[in-house]
């Protein structure tokens, strides 16, 4: 039986700011339980569910040095589906109302969980064969366990495994802080090590010291090799290649289900879809006070609205795209710019914008299952779930080839009869919406390939069973 630890700074259902925590959560659920014994360490923040909160049992507590300082570090602990979940406390770091806040006190806070997960092992008593650390914030386990843990019998075989779920947050800080800080030596402070710019970083401090690197989709594993994708780390990515691997993040199968879905207007599934889906897109436009019509083409947003998903492109070409004969509905928040760009055009063509400028779990799964297509251009995409969400649902994702989009959406071939979406090379407005228009087109002329398009696409199995073999393939490896 091997061994597993998951060490990351959030994990579905008890705190989650983006998809890192759907992986820490749902991974261990799908590893085989009689050959992996996986249990998840993450902090117990003040801002957690109540409900989770109330159901935890202490453990132990005890007290480490971090730096020159003594902290309190108390362990609690509960068993949720099937997996065993650790939560360090320590209410000085993990107070407030939300996991993250300003960088300098996230630097000190990450540091202190780090060393106080590997602190906590062997009075939990489970020694893991590899300890599988998620992001910037437990950089610095890799860098412990080659440094101060190497010594004692109980952590010199552990294995360390570092993945990357978005390589633009790095966790940067003066060096003079975050040497006081860890108690690291000058010795590691160099250019091939933590030092970046003149500067301290988490992030590369793992990349450089875990023994195996995995990010979230194949395309992206190549691309961040590359200056324009690299973040300043492409010559340590290309210098480890060897060691680095893409896997696609999956998607829950259960909470993303149209047949099962209890949030949307009408259930179906892929063998009904060519009568029921429409229910939900009439559901919808009554909902939002569109025009109803089952044949009006309408294309879903739900995302950030940042430069990252590609929305300079959108606000470049968003007249003309309300001169065609669609509706786009739009559910998000993000950069104010782009929030009143979609407010402006949803007051100037009522009866083709909605803009829905808040973000709501429901009225996202009812937008996945009433549109005819998805856009999603990024810049970047590590993985991305939206494009998983929507194949699932047979709305048929328009999506920049880059990262997990490339590696998950196969573009229409109309001479082959092949393909679940469409997609476009350049970051380019026009591209993209000579793509949708392209798209609008076979929608519109050729619905019987339209519906195949969409068959395939609910064929397509991005559950998490078929990453959670690449993980095992990997664990086995190391």
């Amino acid at each position: 039986m091997k061994k597993i630890l998951f060490v990351a700074s959030e994990s579905v259902p008890f705190i989650k700011t983006g998809g890192l925590a759907d992986v820490v959560g749902s991974l261990p659920k799908y590893l085989d339980k009689e050959k992996y014994d996986v249990r998840v360490i993450i902090p117990k923040y003040q801002c957690m569910k109540e409900e989770y909160k109330s159901q935890l049992n202490y453990v132990t507590h005890f007290y480490m040095d971090l730096g020159w300082r003594t902290q309190y570090v108390g362990v609690l602990e509960m068993k949720y589906e099937g997996v065993q979940f650790y939560f360090i406390d320590n209410e000085y770091y993990f107070a407030g109302f939300k996991p993250y806040g300003n960088i300098y006190e996230d630097i000190e806070k990450f540091a202190f969980f780090s060393k106080a997960a590997l602190s906590a092992l062997p009075v939990i008593g489970f020694q893991p064969d590899i300890v599988h650390c998620h992001d910037w914030q437990t950089g610095l386990i890799p860098v412990f366990l080659k440094d101060r843990f190497h010594d004692g019998p109980f952590y010199a075989n552990m294995k360390s495994i570092m993945t990357i779920h978005n390589l633009k947050f790095q966790g940067v800080w003066d060096m003079k802080t975050i040497k006081n800080i860890t108690g690291l030596s000058d010795y590691y402070f160099t250019p091939d090590k933590l030092e970046m710019y003149g500067d301290a970083n988490y992030l590369k401090g793992g990349l450089v010291y875990a023994d195996a690197l995995t990010t979230v989709s194949p395309t992206y594993a190549e691309e961040i090799k590359t200056p324009f994708y690299g973040e300043n780390l492409n010559g340590l990515m290309s210098a480890r290649a060897h060691d680095l691997r893409g896997i696609v993040n999956g998607l829950d199968y259960n909470e993303w289900n149209p047949e099962t879905d209890t949030m949307i207007y009408k259930n179906y599934n892929a063998k009904n879809f060519r009568k029921e889906k429409v229910k939900n897109k009439l559901g919808l436009q009554k909902d939002l006070g569109l025009p109803q019509n089952e044949n009006t083409f309408m294309i879903g947003i739900v995302s950030r609205l940042t430069d990252q998903k590609g929305f300079d492109l959108i606000d470049y070409m968003m007249e003309e795209m309300c001169q065609q004969d669609w509706q786009i509905v739009v559910v998000g928040t993000g950069e104010e710019r782009y929030e009143n760009m979609f407010r402006h055009f949803a007051w100037k063509y009522p009866d083709k914008v909605s803009a829905n400028i808040y973000y709501s779990e429901d009225m996202s799964h009812k937008v996945y299952a009433a549109c005819d297509a998805f856009l999603m251009p990024s810049l970047f995409e590590p993985c991305g779930l939206s494009q998983l969400m929507s194949l699932r649902y047979g709305t048929l994702p328009i999506v920049r080839e880059t990262g997990g989009l490339k590696d998950t959406v196969v573009p229409y071939n109309e001479y082959e009869g092949t393909g679940t979406g469409f997609s476009f090379a350049n970051y380019n407005a026009h591209e993209m919406y000579n793509t949708i228009r392209y798209a609008h087109s076979v929608y519109v002329d050729k619905k019987r390939e339209w519906n195949k398009l969409v068959d395939r696409a609910m064929a397509a199995d991005f559950s998490w069973k078929a990453s959670a073999d690449k993980y095992a393939e990997l664990y086995d490896w190391l």
